[in-house]
């Protein structure tokens, strides 16, 4: 019987025979006769050139690795963080590229410190992707709690997300054509209050002022969420223009409120607010004046007399949805601008399905400086994967 490899320099299947003649064949040997030999080498031809296509796109990290520099943000963690040089003494500190990559790990598949914590350790290909080798320390859920809470407290992730921004400029992705703006909901866990505790929260009182003798208490407490109603669905008319009743769903959490540009998609600007605030409020917070493009695309919700002038005044051209005129049925040319804006404004609806859909989006912390770190993370983990997409376009084109 022959043994078959492969060579190390061709990679051509070669034939490694046990024993040379067939005077020394023994009765439970086995001869491939040369046809079944001939099928064998094609297997195993076949074989090789799957398991280096596997290795070239089967793990999406080995590919967010070549894609994304991480290494282009160490001077920022390392700064905003405060990381010493281990003079001092005491234990090292993780690398701190090593846990932003936990970070993103954690955010791309929704999990809990305790969960992010055994995750490492459990698979190989986030090992790899983090720089761990079997038998290293790995971060604990506590450590990947501070790290996170440091890079909230620092503002520094803020300016990763910023540094990022800039990695793309130097790789082509400029932001022109355009941006579009609107915002989602992110729900969180629901708070159960009494009536008089939701109007102390409403006035504006923290939870240390609302329940004193009850610390515990007060720290699973999140003040800074709101309850809003979502009405989903496309509007519609009766004959007469009044408009047939909608669904409303109660939601409690946040509102993500994010601008991307036109042409490639990335998230430009982004904000934070609790779920009642309204979302033309937020128009000028999330602009983006690095865009080249002076059009901006947004629905009914951001029209206004005062959002209409502020555009004006900075010589953007307003996209944004009319609204139908009160007790008229809507006007047939102001329809078919609607449908001809919404065409454009549908792709930042994709993002949103990419961050609920694939990352799971849910607020799992109290408190809106919390909320923003987690959708920060969010928006981040979504702009590594649409560079990705970018790429890979750029390679098979």
């Amino acid at each position: 019987m022959f043994d078959v490899d492969l060579n190390e320099g061709t990679g051509e299947p070669v034939e490694l025979p046990r024993r040379r003649g067939f005077t020394r064949l023994q009765p439970h040997d086995r001869v491939l006769d040369p046809e079944r030999l001939a099928w064998t080498k094609r297997d195993l031809a076949g074989d090789a050139v799957a398991l280096v296509q596997e290795a070239e796109h089967g793990d999406p990290l080995e590919v967010l690795e070549r894609t994304v520099d991480f290494e282009y943000f160490r001077s920022w963690l390392v700064e905003g963080l405060g990381c010493g040089d281990g003079s001092k003494g005491g234990r090292p500190p993780f690398d701190p590229v090593a846990m932003f990559k936990v970070l993103i790990l954690q955010t791309q598949h929704n999990l809990s410190d305790a969960r992010m914590e055994f995750m490492i350790r459990d698979r190989l290909s986030w090992m790899r992707f983090l720089g761990f080798s079997l038998g290293d320390q790995t971060p604990d859920e506590n450590t990947i709690r501070h790290f996170r809470n440091r890079m909230t407290e620092t503002g520094t992730l803020k300016r990763v997300m910023k540094a990022f921004d800039w990695q793309l400029h130097k790789k082509g992705y400029i932001p022109m054509s355009g941006q579009i703006v609107d915002a989602s909901l992110v729900p969180a866990p629901k708070q159960r209050n009494t009536d008089g505790e939701r109007d102390a929260i409403k006035a504006g009182k923290s939870a240390d002022e609302i329940w004193p003798d009850e610390p515990a208490k007060a720290a699973q407490k999140d003040t800074d969420a709101r309850w809003t109603l979502k009405i989903g669905g496309k509007v519609r008319y009766r004959q007469d223009g009044t408009p047939l009743p909608m669904i409303a769903i109660p939601v409690f959490g946040y509102k993500s409120h994010i601008s991307i540009d036109r042409r490639y998609g990335f998230i430009r600007a982004a904000a934070v607010t609790s779920a009642s605030h309204p979302d033309g409020r937020m128009l000028r917070q999330v602009i983006d004046r690095q865009n080249t493009g002076s059009e901006v695309w947004a629905d009914s919700a951001y029209r206004s007399q005062r959002n209409e002038a502020w555009l004006d005044e900075r010589m953007l051209t307003s996209r944004i949805h009319r609204r139908k005129p009160r007790g008229k049925s809507m006007p047939i040319a102001i329809a078919r601008a609607n449908a001809a804006k919404s065409s454009i404004r549908a792709r930042i609806e994709h993002v949103f399905a990419h961050q609920k859909n694939r990352f799971g989006l849910f607020i799992r912390t109290i408190g809106i400086t919390r909320a923003e770190a987690k959708l920060t993370l969010a928006n981040l983990a979504y702009n590594f994967d649409r560079l990705v997409f970018h790429e890979k376009r750029v390679v098979t084109a």
